[in-house]
């Protein structure tokens, strides 16, 4: 389904890591073979992003083949501060094609002033064009990525015409108490297919496992404080030359 406000970018980067939660008990990290939900909404979060309103990752297409990297890593100990040795295992040369769109946060109504589908869909594509307002990072902080406008499907992939290809049960995302209004913060699951190199994202609400983590507090936000008003947003990009 293709949203007005959707936008398609292109991302890519040398390595990624969207690390299994079950590989890091032991200090190791292990990549998920494919970006998590969470991931993108990440990236996307970095090219521009509003208290008011969710990005939504609808499809991620897998450009390069997926090839992992392991590494010989020194982290340090947080109960002494020496270092240890553990090894990290990374996705290399990445490239994604990425489909998303922003819907309006139901749980922030002090921040209803602030919709204006019109402005922030433009600022967000002018922000693409010039590889988003803050540092893309692809999973972890030490994977820098990189984004840019593109069309979804265009170009040859490295899975086009593979058949369905399942992943198992995966990390879908999590969820914040500002964005459900439980109160609390969740994590879900869920098992996604690559079909034709493509994975269509279900929403977090479809997710099949929810596991509740903590009790959390939303953070207080309002207009003209710590978060700046739709029309004051976009007169600063204009101003600066970015729209």
């Amino acid at each position: 389904m293709q949203y007005s406000n959707t936008i398609s970018l292109h991302v890519w980067g040398r390595y990624a890591l969207f690390s299994d939660p079950i590989t890091r008990v032991g200090g190791e990290k292990f990549s998920y073979p494919i970006p998590t939900y969470q991931a993108i909404k990440g990236i996307l979060e970095s090219v521009y992003w509003k208290p008011s309103f969710l990005w939504v990752p609808d499809a991620v297409r897998v450009m390069n083949p997926i090839e992992t990297e392991s590494k010989g890593i020194r982290p340090i100990r947080y109960n002494n501060g020496t270092n240890d040795l553990s090894i990290y295992t990374y996705l290399v040369n990445v490239s994604y094609q990425i489909q998303a769109h922003f819907e309006w946060n139901p749980h922030r109504p002090d921040l209803a002033g602030d919709r204006n589908e019109h402005k922030h869909y433009f600022i967000a594509k002018r922000m693409l064009e010039w590889g988003g307002r803050r540092d893309i990072f692809l999973g972890t902080r030490e994977c820098q990525g990189y984004v840019e406008p593109c069309e979804f499907h265009e170009g040859p992939g490295a899975y086009d015409g593979t058949p369905a290809v399942p992943f198992g049960l995966m990390v879908h995302g999590i969820t914040y108490a500002d964005e459900d209004g439980s109160g609390r913060m969740s994590q879900r699951l869920w098992r996604p297919v690559m079909e034709d190199g493509v994975i269509r994202f279900i929403r977090p609400e479809e997710c099949p496992v929810i596991r509740p983590i903590h009790r959390q507090r939303p953070k207080s936000f309002a207009l003209g404080q710590n978060v700046q008003g739709c029309d004051a947003l976009y007169q600063e990009v204009t101003r600066d030359g970015l729209a």
